[in-house]
């Protein structure tokens, strides 16, 4: 079965997680985001090349404002990860499925019980996840990973216009790593750099790696599998960074904070599934 990809993908999440969270004992979030974004801008050249897909775009417009915005979320989830148990980050980065129906719901989309379900579903269960950190003064780190879902909400819902301008998905993802690369030398450029060591240098590469290889193992879900099946088996890279999250660092979540994270994984399949439902979605 081709959806069996997105568990790959999610397992190589994962492991990007893992990297992000070890690299930041010497490197700030932004330096990470800048190097895993340069990085994959190298690799997303040669492939735009390869494949022969021109660089010019009608929708420069739209592509600099999804680059600015995905380079937020980016930022923001890396930054909680480095704030919360990976899981914890992980799953308030993926209530960006909730956050995509809201967002086609603004746009025009027809908001049936079904969806309004789902969202409060996934409503109560961010506000459970959300406070048992009030007393461990971890609110700041797990509203930063709720503005990163967000954001990267924000983020899918500009690549679906894209990809209904006719955008090429390559181009799309080069001018994501683009503006990314920008955005962190600007902000570099008034930041503290760290010097780049074997180890460090090693944790970095990683990140890009374990990014650019999960990013073809979940388009390759999507493109040639089940789509409602990919959105749910993606969800397990909760269960692969909660695992090492107790493997290296000893997190461990209490029931509530599993609960929490059953509720907002329903959520996202079910948004998912009624936001294809829709019959006055076009494609």
């Amino acid at each position: 079965m081709q959806s069996l990809w997105m568990i790959a993908a999610s397992f190589l999440f994962a492991c990007m997680g893992v990297c992000v969270k070890l690299a930041a004992e010497t490197h700030s979030a932004v330096e990470i985001t800048f190097y895993r974004s340069f990085i994959s801008l190298i690799l997303m050249f040669a492939l735009v090349r390869l494949r022969g897909v021109p660089l010019a775009t009608p929708h420069w417009r739209w592509q600099v404002t999804r680059g600015a915005v995905g380079f937020s979320a980016l930022f923001a989830y890396f930054y909680a990860i480095t704030l919360l148990p990976l899981a914890t980050a992980v799953t308030l980065n993926y209530t960006s499925a909730i956050f995509l129906a809201l967002y086609l719901g603004f746009a025009g989309m027809q908001m049936r019980r079904g969806m309004l379900g789902a969202l409060a579903l996934g409503l109560v269960g961010v506000v459970l996840l959300l406070r048992p950190t009030l007393h461990a003064d971890q609110l700041f780190g797990g509203l930063v990973g709720l503005g990163s879902g967000v954001l990267a909400g924000m983020a899918y819902f500009s690549v679906r216009e894209l990809g209904a301008r006719g955008e090429p998905e390559t181009r799309t993802v080069f001018y994501f790593s683009l503006v990314s690369s920008v955005g962190a030398a600007l902000w570099l450029v008034f930041s503290e750099i760290h010097r780049v060591d074997w180890r460090s240098g090693s944790l970095l590469l990683g990140v890009a790696c374990f990014a650019t290889a999960a990013q073809l193992a979940m388009t390759r879900a999507y493109s040639r599998g089940k789509t409602l099946m990919s959105a749910a088996l993606a969800y397990s890279t909760v269960i692969f960074s909660s695992l090492f999250g107790m493997w290296f660092w000893g997190e461990v979540l209490d029931t509530a904070a599993w609960v929490a994270i059953g509720l907002i994984i329903l959520s996202g399949i079910a948004a998912t599934h009624f936001s294809r439902a829709s019959p006055v979605e076009q494609d």
